[in-house]
């Protein structure tokens, strides 16, 4: 189950990514309740969010025509220490009482660090493992990330009140020097290389060619795409469903968002456990995640929502172990920038439509039918989608030219038949 642990360079990999990722969510409980306290607008915490999202949208595409260029190992340390000058600045504002015109000029440029960060770690993080550990580690990854995530929130709540939102920002700038000293500590000779972009195969255009080409990558995307738009938004649905129909309240979203966050581990674990991580198991996932995510509109209580989240955000974290996994293993090494690029901005463009499209069908239909509509979608783009990979798969198999069998000294052809 950890065998990518078995890397030296993993182990520190990881090791900084629980550190950072604890960071992360300590920055974003305190952004949140920065703008909050600036502007006493939700609205405004919303603008934040989005300003994050969009230079990924913009940008991710260039980002990864360089990653698949230049060395990765200065490219990541360069957008960590942005990263650590980011936090230690909004610190300060949060310190000064500075305008929000400024929270949201450092978000957007915290968007744009992130633009630029996401394809060079992703190469790394490969690197340090290789092909055959990938889909383990980056389960193992999602566990991390999942425990940072628990850690940042608990941890960031208690912290917040002893020294407000700027104990938080300093916290997370310190968190990037666990990564920056990770990378420092990585040895060269034992990571995994990848082939560099030639110039012929550099640039975003040639990106967008490829990418073109791969019919079977534009698949999973477009998958991802639906399930991650209509099928994850649960921190909407979750807070509408105990506002709502289950009249749970604030207990019931917290005693919610506790119970999908341990779902996250064991999600982690289960994909930890698979050997290979192909499409067989990306697309058994979102089946069952769908079709639970239809049953989870019908619950009538509190602990029947909350033992079919359970699952849900296990099958969650299984098909985005599964996706990544074969995104990266399915695509050329020269192009795996741009690819993870591209996932990236997928995802990005997914969270920004789902979240506003799940609110409003749950306030137009009732949450409970907007949980059941939502998954009958995702249902259905999964079973296109299994369509459509028979298709490529099979159309690929009868491009192959047919196997040749050498005859024997002597023997004489056999005449076709007519």
């Amino acid at each position: 189950m950890f065998r990518a642990l078995r890397h030296r360079n993993y182990r520190l990999w990881a090791a900084s990514d629980l550190v950072s990722s604890t960071g992360t969510w300590m920055q974003v409980l305190g952004l949140n309740w920065l703008v909050l306290e600036s502007t006493g607008s939700a609205t405004a915490v919303g603008l934040t969010i989005l300003f994050q999202a969009v230079p990924m949208l913009v940008l991710g595409s260039w980002s990864g025509a360089l990653a698949d260029r230049l060395p990765l190992r200065p490219m990541v340390l360069a957008t960590q220490s942005l990263h650590l000058l980011l936090a230690a600045t909004l610190g300060v504002i949060a310190l000064t009482g500075a305008s929000t015109t400024s929270i949201y000029a450092i978000a957007v440029l915290t968007g744009l660090v992130s633009a630029l960060d996401g394809p060079p770690m992703g190469k790394l993080a490969a690197q340090v493992v290789g092909p055959a550990d990938l889909g383990n580690a980056l389960a193992l990854g999602s566990i991390f990330n999942s425990t940072g995530r628990i850690l940042g929130m608990s941890l960031g709540g208690v912290l917040a009140g002893l020294g407000g939102a700027a104990l938080l920002f300093g916290v997370n700038a310190l968190s990037f020097l666990a990564v920056i000293a990770a990378v420092l500590a990585i040895r060269p000779n034992t990571l995994h290389p990848m082939e560099v972009s030639p110039p012929q195969r550099s640039g975003m255009l040639a990106g967008f060619r490829y990418l073109r080409g791969e019919s079977r990558l534009l698949v999973l995307f477009a998958l991802g795409f639906v399930l991650s738009s209509v099928g994850r938004n649960y921190q909407v649905t979750m807070a509408a469903m105990s506002t709502g129909p289950l009249q749970a309240g604030a207990a019931g979203f917290g005693l919610l968002s506790t119970v999908f966050a341990v779902g996250t581990v064991i999600g982690g674990l289960l994909a930890a456990q698979c050997r290979e991580l192909g499409v067989r198991v990306l697309l058994g996932a979102a089946l069952v995640t769908s079709a639970l995510q239809f049953v989870s509109g019908l619950s009538a209580g509190l602990l029947l929502f909350a033992a079919v989240i359970l699952p849900i955000a296990a099958g969650a974290v299984v098909i985005d172990t599964a996706m990544g996994t074969r995104v990266q293993l399915d695509s050329a090494d020269d192009m795996r920038g741009r690819v993870l690029a591209a996932q990236s901005s997928v995802s990005a463009a997914a969270g920004a439509l789902g979240g506003p499209l799940v609110g409003w069908m749950s306030e137009t239909m009732g949450v409970a039918t907007a949980l059941q509509v939502s998954g009958v979608v995702a249902l259905l783009a999964t079973v296109a989608a299994l369509a459509a990979l028979v298709r490529i798969r099979d159309a690929r198999r009868s491009a192959r030219p047919a196997p040749v069998t050498p005859r024997e000294s002597g023997d004489e052809p056999v005449p076709a038949l007519t």
